[in-house]
């Protein structure tokens, strides 16, 4: 057991059936926020993650260990970033297991009612190929522009005055270093921003089922 707990050690299974949570007491509990917890479990080649609240919350993610196991507790100190027409700009935490766009927008006090063009709500993410590989072969014929790191840079776009968005946002996870932006500028300006936007990111309304 190693990583953000009190003391890392090797711990004995016996015929009880040691599971997650076990490891995680025996080795003196997390030294970080419950919520901020990510509980990493190798095994055979494989390794699967898991919120240490959830696992806590859903007792059929308090696995029974194996031998061999290497159970890590990861700190996940996850942000959003929050920019242009929104009563709060700036860096925003949340939790290791996630918050949708709704909550993101909560968090951020909402947009700035006499400035925000409610049609151009932004969401900035460098994202697995994999995610953004089908829109891709869907609109640009499976050509993508992809980072040094092997990241696919990605615009979504979303429409507050589409009473339907509030339904996708609920539904919609930000990720690590999102960057949420909402637009002031007309309708004429914002495509002229996504112009300039176009040569290394994509805009996919498409992806969420949202019209201009």
């Amino acid at each position: 057991v190693v990583g953000e707990v009190a003391t890392s050690r090797r711990m004995p299974i016996t015929a009880m059936g040691e599971r997650l949570l076990d490891a995680v007491a025996a080795a003196g509990g997390v030294r970080q926020p419950v919520g901020k917890i990510t509980i990493q479990l190798s095994r055979g080649g494989q390794v699967l993650s898991m919120p240490l609240d959830s696992v806590i919350r859903d007792p059929k993610q308090n696995v029974r260990l194996q031998p061999g196991d290497v159970v890590t507790a990861l700190f996940q100190n996850q942000s959003f970033t929050a920019l242009g027409a929104t009563v709060k700009n700036a860096e925003i935490e949340f939790e290791a297991k996630g918050i949708s766009l709704a909550q993101a927008l909560g968090r951020m006090a909402g947009v700035r009612d006499n400035q925000a063009d409610a049609r151009g709500l932004f969401i900035f993410r460098f994202e697995e190929p994999e995610a953004a590989l089908a829109v891709a072969e869907a609109a640009f014929g499976g050509v993508m522009t992809v980072t040094p790191e092997g990241r696919v840079p990605l615009l979504y776009r979303v429409n507050l005055k589409d009473p339907g968005a509030f339904l996708v946002a609920q539904n919609f996870m930000m990720k690590d270093k999102d960057v949420v932006y909402v637009a002031n500028a007309p309708a004429a300006e914002l495509q002229k921003f996504l112009n300039i936007l176009g040569s290394s990111v994509f805009s996919i309304r498409g992806l969420i089922g949202l019209s201009d």
